[in-house]
């Protein structure tokens, strides 16, 4: 039995289109997706907001609550929560120069609309969060944008979702590049002076993803404990990454074992999940899965999960108290490496 309580969303199982060719596999429904979570072991599904409503757009305020409460009875069924909803601005032709930080003030208009009905869909999924991943909050020309503005916009955006809904959490989901080159808010440090600069920093703080800080070549475990330090960490994606380039989205922990036990064991030394957060896998099928392995990916990511916290379970901290004691660091790596590979 695990002690983390796992989430999961739609976008994880998908077609295999990417960048450089067409879809593979054939799309599955949302209701079908929703019920092979539950079947799978999950908890709780996180949303986009056209995740829940495809034709978000199209739709009056009131068409999306109560479009939105179709899905809440949905996940009711499969005895499901919804983590958080975020709102998907980056594939929206309203917002090709950016969201929030956008030039043209009626597109920063619109992202905030999206994101005010964000907080709408939330509220009938009966989750309080919001999550924001700021994919093109940045610059692929350096000189297009102030990062002073952007910084400037976001706070103001944020500050008008806060006023929005006065019990809604907001969680920044920080990334150092791509889809934009530059980033204006690269790492959960980022997040941390945004949250201060807001009117309310009770309630921002951030979402921890494993290949965003391999990204921005720092380790996702020590990420993961700056925003527990400072006692913003409100949900994770765990993930794996192979190296510095395009966000690869891997089974967790497929690349990177010793790192991805080292953020089980970061979660667990703080009792992560004690005030109901969700340990969530961001993880994505390789192009060249098969239609009938499309939600392989997810079983070996929980699997592996729950192994490392087996091992993390097992970590000798009396021995680790001596390696450390005699400063004898080889010797700590050492009983590491046979945990992990003897058990």
């Amino acid at each position: 039995m695990s002690g983390f309580k796992f989430s999961v969303g739609p976008w994880n199982v998908h077609d295999g289109a990417d960048s450089y060719g067409p879809a593979v596999r054939a799309n599955i429904s949302l209701a079908d997706k929703i019920k092979k979570f539950k079947e799978l072991g999950f908890s709780a599904v996180q949303f986009h907001d056209d995740d829940a409503l495809p034709n978000i757009n199209e739709l009056t305020q009131e068409q999306i609550i109560a479009e939105a409460k179709k899905v809440k009875a949905l996940l009711d069924e499969n005895g499901l929560e919804a983590e958080f909803v975020a709102p998907r601005l980056w594939m929206d032709p309203h917002t090709i120069d950016g969201g929030y930080t956008a030039n043209c003030p009626k597109d920063r208009e619109f992202a905030l609309w999206r994101s005010l009905r964000s907080i709408d869909i939330a509220n009938a999924l009966g989750c309080d969060k919001l999550v924001l991943w700021f994919a093109r909050e940045g610059t692929v020309c350096a000189e297009s944008k102030s990062a002073v503005d952007g910084i400037r916009y976001t706070i103001d955006a944020i500050n008008a979702m806060l006023d929005y809904d006065k019990n809604i959490k907001i969680l920044v989901e920080p990334k150092p590049n791509e889809p934009v080159d530059r980033s204006f808010c690269g790492t959960i440090g980022h997040v941390m002076g945004l949250s201060a600069a807001t009117k309310d920093p009770s309630r921002v703080g951030g979402l921890l993803e494993s290949a965003h800080a391999i990204l921005a070549g720092l380790d996702p475990a020590n990420e993961i404990g700056f925003g527990l330090a400072m006692g913003k960490l409100w949900s994770v994606h765990l993930n794996d990454q192979n190296g510095i380039k395009f966000d690869q989205d891997k089974t967790f922990g497929v690349e990177n074992l010793r790192q991805a036990f080292n953020q089980i064991r970061i979660l667990k030394e703080n009792n992560y999940g004690s005030n109901g957060e969700y340990v969530g896998l961001d993880v994505k099928a390789m192009r060249t899965t098969k239609d009938a392995d499309s939600y392989k990916h997810l079983e070996n990511s929980l699997k592996i999960a729950k192994m490392l916290e087996e091992k993390a379970e097992k970590f000798d901290y009396a021995l680790r108290d001596e390696f450390v004691k005699n400063r004898d660091y080889e010797g700590l790596e050492m009983y590491v490496m046979e945990l992990l590979m003897r058990g």
